[in-house]
């Protein structure tokens, strides 16, 4: 009995020292790599910016900040795979649809496939008729 006890506090001192190290390891990994993009995105910035557009070097934590900047702005650096996030996309917008009264955000573009072919044999007409109209109701409007 004491055996199986001394082999259960073990297993379960394993694991943790096991899942701790794993999380460190991600960490200084999750670090470096930050240290690394930042140092890459330095180098190309003075590289190339002061030549081309005359602006002035960065140092590491202006371009550590630059990214970050870009990273509120512009949301995520990586889309993921390809098409991983058309599910969510799409979920997203059908979330929208339902609780939105508008149907201007959910109809789908196919019905523009003929839209220049309209454009070119009736739409032109149809707004200079719409003009006309406009110009006819203003000069019949009371004064």
């Amino acid at each position: 009995m004491e055996k199986h006890i001394e082999h259960k506090v073990k297993s379960k001192a394993e694991k943790f020292i096991k899942k701790t190290v794993k999380i460190l390891f991600y960490i200084v990994a999750g670090i470096g790599f930050l240290v690394l993009f930042a140092y890459i995105f330095m180098y190309l910035w003075n590289w190339l910016m002061p030549e081309i557009f005359g602006l002035t070097t960065l140092d590491f934590w202006q371009a550590g900040g630059l990214l970050i900047l870009a990273k509120i702005i512009f949301g995520n650096f990586s889309g993921g795979k390809d098409g991983a996030n058309k599910g969510n996309k799409k979920k997203k917008r059908e979330r929208a649809c339902k609780g939105n009264g508008s149907r201007m955000w959910c109809d789908d573009f196919s019905k523009w496939e003929f839209y220049d072919e309209f454009w070119k044999k009736e739409g032109e007409q149809a707004y200079n008729d719409y003009l006309e109209r406009k110009k006819n109701d203003a000069d019949q409007a009371p004064s």
